[in-house]
């Protein structure tokens, strides 16, 4: 049996936070969160609380009283951020402040509290979110992608400063996910079959996919892996599948 561990999500009520946290609890850890909007009832064993990312004092606040509510913090998972799919020459300043902010920014945050918290531990692991995107060049996802790949440069250095304090720091990088956060871009069918026929593996990710990854990088047997970027994406990234006759 898996060791108990105590888990705080950020972002804990999106498509991919819930379904970990779903994944967690039915494991038998103990999960706590924040996000924008509160908790929800389909978290009721979670204990919740409302905070802006964005908010370096208020993202402080949360992160410590969740901490002693859980009695301790073994585990952080930032499933916070943005999907914004523009030119860099229809990006205005705004979008692109704002897409940094709630991104990278908000990452860094969480990084600084959290990092000090489990250091008085002496052990821990921290967990990121980056994009595929970051990883090849897509069309359109020049902010983002320049956002999300700064959580990876972020990720690395935070990996060799806090690796002697027993910390272990990684980011998953999927590519467009079936969350209600793409529902924009995948609401209508014929988006939908463009976007898996963009995959190697003809579909798109789904919730559950990257929550099952992310509770493993999480777990003792992971427990050799840190400073890493693990890239689930269907393929779009790496390879160009054999053409259809």
């Amino acid at each position: 049996m898996a060791t108990e561990k105590k888990h705080i999500i950020g972002g804990i009520t999106g498509g991919i936070g819930q379904a970990l946290a779903k994944d967690l609890l039915e494991q038998g850890h103990t999960v706590g969160g924040f996000s924008r909007s509160g908790g929800n009832e389909a978290l009721e064993d979670a204990s919740v609380h409302t905070c802006d990312a964005t908010d370096p004092e208020a993202i402080e606040s949360t992160l410590q009283k969740l901490q002693e509510e859980l009695g301790g913090i073994d585990c952080y998972t930032h499933a916070i951020g943005s999907i914004f799919l523009r030119p860099a020459h229809l990006t205005s300043p705004d979008d692109w402040h704002k897409t940094i902010r709630l991104n990278l920014d908000s990452a860094f945050y969480a990084l600084r509290v959290v990092s000090k918290l489990m250091s008085k531990q002496g052990s821990g692991s921290m967990l990121f979110f980056s994009t595929a995107a970051a990883q090849t060049g897509i069309a359109n996802h020049e902010a983002i992608a320049a956002a999300k790949g700064g959580i990876e440069a972020m990720v690395r250095s935070a990996a060799a400063t806090y690796s002697s304090r027993g910390l272990r720091v990684n980011a998953v990088a999927p590519s467009l996910t079936d969350t209600p956060l793409s529902k924009e871009i995948i609401g209508s069918e014929q988006a939908l079959e463009i976007s898996k026929r963009m995959h190697p593996l003809g579909d798109i990710a789904h919730a559950g996919d990257v929550a099952s990854l992310a509770a493993w990088l999480h777990s003792d047997a992971a427990k050799f892996a840190t400073g890493q970027t693990f890239v689930l994406d269907g393929g779009i990234s790496t390879i160009v599948p054999k053409p259809k006759a």
